[in-house]
């Protein structure tokens, strides 16, 4: 028997259709023991530890700078010739240096969410007119500051560089003026909650009306109310950054056709549009993000969000990049809650970038 060890979050969408999956093989010539780590581990943990201690690793795109410097990671293209069409740019999100280096095994982005609103927005100016009137917060714990950020200076027209200058100081300082009016309002403590955190208060209390940028859930779909991010102007680009996870093979890993053949099932048509969908998944296959069956059972979470991931944003992933996405998020944050927003902030970003483009 071939055994591996597999690291994924914890959380059921991460976990509940690989688990399952895995104790559906026990008995035959593969064993797979997943273990789970914590949002923010899965957000932060250092990749090279990750990679050391597990054959699969299910990791976040921005990683994979450091990964393949490293070494921690085998490139899959020789694996997987023939991969699925993923929704947004989920699967070119794990394409680095001309290799691909994951597949994408779960499809996010950062949506709207609301709950018994009788009018969602669908401007920018919308938001802030319901910030008056009704409970709003931005996501900006974490790294969650920064892809908000980037998300709306996305909307505005303007995609962030790969390196300094990060931001125009037009673009930026209208973002950061708009970050900090919205959150002026904003329940106080909603600013130090993750995005499973903010949809459980959505969820269940009155709390917190909506949230116009938080990473997409299905799992909420049932309470909460999902739908695009806001535009700056009708007709204009929903901006938003990708998420999601992807599926990696360690540099470790002793790989075997058995491995192969699981992982392959694990991103073709019947577990995408059945299996992880009726394991609490959330699959990245447009096919399933289209298929009737799945949205209907998911209050149409994936039909009501389809056109932000598909207008979505891929952050660089250059070696290095995760600790600056965590300083410049805590730059922005900082300054939005202080109302502290000046060319100084946005020059403090700037220093965080390299000098030449990275990927």
């Amino acid at each position: 028997m071939s055994s591996y060890a597999g690291l994924t979050w914890d959380h059921p969408r991460g976990r509940t259709a690989l688990l399952s999956a895995a104790a559906d093989i026990s008995g035959s010539a593969l064993s797979i023991d997943w273990k789970v780590q914590p949002l923010e581990g899965f957000e932060s943990s250092s990749i090279a530890e990750n990679a050391a201690n597990y054959d699969l690793v299910v990791l976040d795109h921005p990683h994979l700078g450091d990964a393949v410097e490293g070494g921690h990671l085998l490139p899959l293209d020789e694996y997987f010739p023939h991969v699925f069409e993923a929704v947004g740019p989920s699967l070119e999100s794990y394409r680095y240096e001309g290799k691909l280096w994951a597949l994408p095994l779960d499809a996010a982005t950062q949506v709207s969410a609301s709950k018994n609103l009788s009018e969602i927005p669908t401007t920018w100016d919308d938001v802030v007119a319901l910030s008056h009137s009704a409970r709003v917060a931005l996501n900006l714990a974490g790294p969650h500051a920064f892809l908000t950020f980037c998300s709306i200076a996305v909307a505005i027209g303007e995609e962030p560089s790969r390196s300094a200058p990060f931001i125009s100081p037009e673009t930026g300082i209208r973002v950061l003026n708009l970050m900090t009016d919205i959150s002026s309002r904003a329940p106080v403590g909603t600013e130090s909650l993750n995005p499973i955190a903010l949809l459980e208060l959505i969820q269940n209390t009155d709390e917190l009306a909506y949230c116009p940028l938080i990473y997409g859930y299905v799992n909420y779909s049932s309470a909460v109310a999902f739908g695009d991010a806001p535009v700056v102007k009708e007709g204009g680009r929903h901006g938003s950054v990708i998420g999601g996870t992807g599926i990696a093979i360690s540099a470790r890993c002793e790989v075997t056709p058995e491995l192969l053949d699981h992982i392959r099932w694990l991103m073709s048509a019947s577990a995408q549009q059945r299996y992880i969908p009726q394991h609490e998944g959330q699959p990245s296959a447009r096919d399933a993000w289209t298929n009737e069956a799945v949205n209907r059972d998911s209050h149409d979470f994936y039909r009501n969000t389809l056109a932000t991931i598909d207008d979505a944003w891929v952050r660089p992933r250059f070696a290095g990049f995760v600790p600056v996405q965590s300083a410049a998020s805590a730059i922005i944050r900082e300054a939005v809650i202080n109302r502290t927003a000046t060319a100084a902030t946005l020059e403090a970003l700037n220093q965080l970038f390299p000098e030449k483009a990275a990927a």
